[in-house]
């Protein structure tokens, strides 16, 4: 059974710092990319980060560089989202996602909420 969890979602102030974790199971996680979505009210969902399976490459939606930081163990089948410096204008239901494009394979996570507020 393919299962996507965050947590470590929560309240934090401006200025502040939260780590997100997505713990994966039931696929061969290694081989998928990674990405971080998320989705404010009224508004579509975006992505955030997104990390190839070396982990040594990712990419970053502009709004968030220099502040986010997206990594993976795929020892413990985890992926993780460092965020700094966070912003009223971060607050969203963060999910994580799984996709292995070349087989249409595309797991998603139930969401973790994130409020950035004072």
């Amino acid at each position: 059974q393919v299962q996507l969890v965050e947590s470590g979602g929560g309240l934090a102030q401006p200025g502040g710092s939260l780590r997100l974790s997505c713990a994966a199971s039931g696929f061969r996680f290694s081989v998928y990319v990674m990405n971080w979505y998320r989705q404010a009210p009224g508004k579509e969902r975006e992505k955030v980060a997104t990390i190839f399976r070396d982990a040594d490459n990712a990419n970053y939606a502009d709004s968030v560089k220099g502040r986010f930081t997206i990594s993976r163990d795929n020892v413990k089948n985890t992926a993780y989202l460092q965020m700094n410096s966070l912003k009223p204008e971060d607050t969203a239901v963060y999910y994580c996602n799984a996709k292995w494009a070349a087989y249409a394979k595309d797991y998603w996570g139930q969401g973790t909420q994130v409020t950035v507020s004072s």
